[in-house]
């Protein structure tokens, strides 16, 4: 029934149901899933041991290449079926269970997570990997993203495979499979631009680690895509406008240079300002190609993109699989270990926009912490790229719930990106370029060129009487993290809300 999609002879016998395939997964095991920003990843497995878990009590150590589609997460936690999780996660209820200590959380640069696989420092005991089909050599051809599941299925001890007979056989070949290897033999990864194929279109596997095989037929959960508001317009007008000024002053053509973008309402709606301007031959070396990425190929604004995954729309996803082969030869799917390589991002130069939950007035960032100490989704990808990029860009709202938060602050809560890899701060007032500026130069610019009117003086204020106390990033420890205290006690970071209490 399935000659199409299990080509190795002898596999289609160990077909089974997602319940049985679950009771392999056992407490305490290490267990590696497919799956990058909800693209690709376990729809049936995980779900049916989180129902065994529910009845019999187990834990399992969860690793992905990012986040889960379908609640899978949220059904995990509720069933009290996680030990550990990493290196990234987006979903609510997940979220509140590591934050109030019951899961573990091992938040980590997306571009370095395989790495502890490939060092042996974790062992995944079984790997579940939605594919596309298996060749008749038994190598897995992937669905709909790639990310650590090539570092999973080389070295987990057994394979599960679902799959997926939702997506089209005509994805094939959107993949570029490549591992630059361990030390001491690692490989010089041979990418020069983005459309740049180094690999294969399959994962090569021991097909005797094969223990079940599960016919799922459940599309990715699609992308929220918010629609672009005047704030989110704002910025990404504040970064057009720079852009054509790095025209101007010779250092990038209408060209640009390869875009990398994080996920979001935000990172999306800045790519898609771009369909607006008047740039073009737009090519694009990132994690995710979402709704603006296809947007831009079908208004002729974009040439390629690459990437380790495809989280769009449900609309999108729709309009994709219906033209594959219109898409295909624009667009490739790698390992995050290849697309997040620092290698590769240095050598082509990349242009490096992800959204911050908030930065302060010397650039530091804070990408994943509220008031620093409560985990919001991970640090992610962004890292790999700020550290390694030509121009890393970090973009926030300068205020949010109705003004009382100010995302400009005299000192982050917690720091993920620091002042060292942040070129280009952005909000919806402005922008502020940081390059070659001495601490004290990045905070006039920052706070007259970003921070919300409604909190510029006191900025002010606070930048003044730290230069006096001196220092070459001069801060007031007692008052630095004070703004976060109010908002904790009084709702908001606006000093004249304690002065009306009062």
């Amino acid at each position: 029934m399935y000659e199409e999609r299990i080509k190795r002879s002898g596999l289609q016998s160990r077909i089974t149901s997602a319940a049985d395939a679950a009771t392999h997964l056992r407490d305490g095991m290490i267990v590696a899933s497919s799956g990058f920003t909800k693209a690709g990843d376990s729809k049936a497995v995980l779900k049916a041991f989180a129902a065994i878990a529910q009845d019999s009590p187990r834990k399992i150590t969860l690793i992905t290449g990012a986040s889960l589609g379908h609640g899978t997460d949220g059904m995990l936690a509720s069933a009290h079926a996680l030990h550990k999780r990493s290196p990234f996660q987006v979903d609510p209820i997940l979220r509140n269970s590591i934050n109030n200590g019951e899961v573990l959380f091992n938040d980590q640069h997306l571009g370095e997570s395989a790495e502890l696989i490939h060092e042996n420092i974790l062992q995944p005991d079984i790997a579940i990997i939605e594919a596309l089909m298996i060749e008749e050599d038994g190598s897995i051809v992937p669905t709909t993203s790639v990310g650590n599941t090539v570092a999973f299925a080389t070295a987990a001890k057994k394979i599960i495979v679902e799959i997926n007979i939702s997506v089209p056989l005509t994805l094939h070949g959107v993949h570029d499979i490549f591992s630059a290897g361990i030390w001491p033999n690692r490989q010089i990864i041979p990418i020069t631009n983005a459309g740049t194929r180094i690999g294969r279109t399959s994962i090569p596997i021991d097909p005797e680690k094969i223990i079940a095989i599960v016919i799922t037929e459940t599309t990715d959960s699609p992308a929220a895509i918010n629609e672009r508001d005047d704030k989110t317009r704002a910025i990404a007008g504040h970064l057009l406008q720079f852009f054509e000024h790095e025209v101007k002053k010779g250092r990038l053509t209408h060209q640009l240079r390869p875009l990398q973008s994080g996920i979001g309402k935000v990172a999306n709606a800045v790519l898609e300002g771009f369909t607006e301007g008047s740039f073009h031959h737009l090519t694009m070396y990132s994690e995710v190609l979402q709704d603006s990425t296809f947007n831009l190929i079908d208004a002729g604004k974009m040439d390629f993109a690459s990437a380790s995954s495809i989280t769009v729309s449900q609309d999108c996803y729709q309009r994709l699989m219906r033209n594959l082969e219109k898409y295909k030869p624009n667009i490739v799917l790698r390992p995050q270990d290849i697309s997040n390589a620092a290698e590769v991002i240095r050598r082509l130069g990349v242009i490096s926009i992800n959204t911050a939950i908030e930065f302060d007035i010397y650039g530091n960032v804070n990408s994943t912490h509220i008031a620093g100490t409560r985990m919001m989704n991970g640090i992610g990808g962004s890292n790999d790229f700020a550290r390694n990029a030509y121009l890393s860009i970090f973009v926030t709202q300068a205020s949010s719930k109705a003004g009382a938060i100010s995302h400009v602050v005299p000192m982050a809560s917690h720091i993920d990106n620091s002042e060292h890899d942040v070129d280009i701060v952005v909000t919806d007032f402005g922008l502020a370029d940081l390059r070659g500026l001495a601490p004290r130069e990045r905070a006039n610019v920052i706070i007259s060129n970003c921070a919300d009117p409604a909190y510029k003086e006191e900025l002010k204020d606070y930048f003044l009487a730290a230069c006096k106390k001196g220092g070459h990033t001069p801060h007031l420890l007692q008052e630095a993290l004070s703004w976060h205290q109010r908002m904790e006690q009084q709702g908001s970071m606006k000093k004249e809300n304690i002065l009306q209490d009062i």
